[in-house]
């Protein structure tokens, strides 16, 4: 057996798209991937995202080592309703993919990414297109940062 580098994936979980992003294989910087359309049921989401997962690491010659999902919580730091939702998409993807799941803040990187492409002159259409996979780059990105601390 050979002994593959390991990344990181983040995860920015939608009911519509879902954003999702790599760690170089030093851990340092995080890149996209191309961004997942969720299915009508979790359960199917859940499925597709670790298969999807599985083939990309695959293709890329690396294991993941760690999976970071953000959490929406509430300005207030409370869990509100999406939040629910994503903890029941965690619950489902452990049962596809045996690598450790954390949660992380995610407040905010919705409107980072938004100012963030704003600023880089994209309009709607463009922006509506990348959206999640900046979030996703965003909350990996200060996952990582937060490590090398």
């Amino acid at each position: 057996m050979t002994n593959k580098p390991t990344r990181i994936v983040s995860i920015d979980f939608g009911l519509k798209r879902i954003g999702v992003a790599v760690s170089d294989a030093m851990k340092i910087i995080a890149t996209p991937l191309p961004t997942l359309l969720a299915e009508k049921k979790l359960e199917a989401t859940a499925e597709k995202v670790a298969k999807e997962l599985t083939a990309t690491a695959e293709k890329g010659g690396y294991t993941i080592s760690e999976i970071v999902v953000g959490m929406p919580l509430r300005m207030d730091g409370q869990m509100g309703l999406m939040a629910d939702e994503v903890n029941l998409f965690i619950e489902a993807l452990s049962r596809y993919l045996d690598i450790p799941i954390v949660r992380w803040d995610e407040r905010l990187t919705s409107m980072q990414a938004e100012r963030s492409m704003r600023e880089g002159q994209m309009n709607r259409k463009q922006r509506a297109k990348v959206v999640d996979q900046v979030a996703a780059v965003i909350i990996l990105q200060s996952y990582l940062d937060s490590r090398s601390l």
